[in-house]
């Protein structure tokens, strides 16, 4: 079978190379010589998280992806917040699974439903309230913007922000280093009421991407962050990025990802990352959805693979 190879960068780069490929030599691996000159490069893994809540208390966060300037975690909850969180580094980006949550920040409080995108700037308090929910979160270093002016919903002054809330004291805490955990440079209390009760033209941005193909929703200096929603597939359009690695999220549908690393059955749940200068395609008999994230430097893997690619 000929497919096509899309050669290219980070979005929007003028040099993409498309290239006419055999699938059976693509994915095979070069004959043996008398000096081998490749290496025996790992295979694809995934990450599971489940989508329907199972109860277990307070849960941290659990870590994913993690480097020096870009961490990606999974969180779940059926509580609120034990604190109100001040990043010194990083916009906040999170992406609603499943649930309801009461995002509340000094720009304003906004309910996040399934399929909800939003970014909390640099700097900006914030504490949320879960119920039965589950949320990816990306710690990017700012400037983060949106590469659409389109939002759904804006955050706004909101008293209660929900149901039996009262004002109170509360705990803020300042973090450095993407906001991960042990990271924290100051704890103090704050005056509830005070920090919500915030107006100006500022607010955070509640996106969705309703349209077929990658729709981008954030931009910084060497990540990208947006949606892809395929129609049925037969594979035959492999793409290869030489300057990034790509993070994927399984939100809806079941597909399988093809790779020259092996081949995954990805389900909803599922976090899988493609290595930079390594084709891949996808195939689905019905629509899927996934995040895709784009980052311009490695990324790696930092909780337990649930399964690894076939060859």
């Amino acid at each position: 079978m000929i497919v096509n190879e899309v050669i290219d960068g980070l979005p929007y780069t003028p040099e993409v190379r498309t290239v006419a490929r055999r699938r059976d030599l693509l994915l095979s691996d070069p004959p043996a010589g008398p000096v081998k000159l490749w290496q025996d490069l790992a295979p694809l893994e995934a990450v599971h998280f489940p989508q329907e809540y199972v109860h277990e208390g307070f849960a941290p966060p659990r870590g994913v992806y993690e480097s020096d300037f870009l961490r990606v975690e999974w969180q779940k909850m059926d509580f609120r917040q034990p604190f109100y969180h001040r990043n010194c580094d990083v916009d906040e980006i999170s992406y609603q699974i499943a649930g309801e949550r009461t995002l509340m920040t000094e720009l304003g409080s906004v309910e996040q439903r399934p399929g909800d995108f939003s970014r909390i700037p640099v700097g900006v308090a914030h504490d949320n309230y879960g119920r039965k929910e589950s949320h990816v979160l990306f710690y990017v270093p700012a400037p983060v913007t949106e590469e659409t002016a389109w939002a759904v919903k804006r955050s706004e002054p909101v008293f209660p922000p929900f149901p039996g809330w009262e004002p109170r004291t509360v705990t803020e805490l300042v973090t450095e280093c993407l906001g991960g955990p042990e990271h924290d440079v100051s704890a103090f209390q704050t005056d509830e009421q005070l920090l919500l009760d915030r107006t100006g033209e500022e607010a955070i941005q509640v996106l969705r991407a309703p349209d077929p193909g990658t729709t981008w929703l954030y931009r910084s200096a060497h990540v990208w962050i947006g949606s892809t929603r395929l129609a049925p597939s037969d594979g035959s359009a492999f793409h290869r990025h030489r300057s990034a690695d790509e993070i994927q999220y399984q939100i809806s549908g079941r597909r399988t990802l093809i790779s020259q690393r092996g081949t995954l059955d990805l389900e909803p749940g599922d976090f899988v990352r493609v290595p930079l200068g390594c084709a891949f395609t996808s195939v689905c008999e019905e629509q899927s959805t996934h995040l895709t994230l784009l980052s311009g430097r490695p990324v790696p893997q930092v909780a337990p693979a649930t399964k690894t690619a076939r060859r």
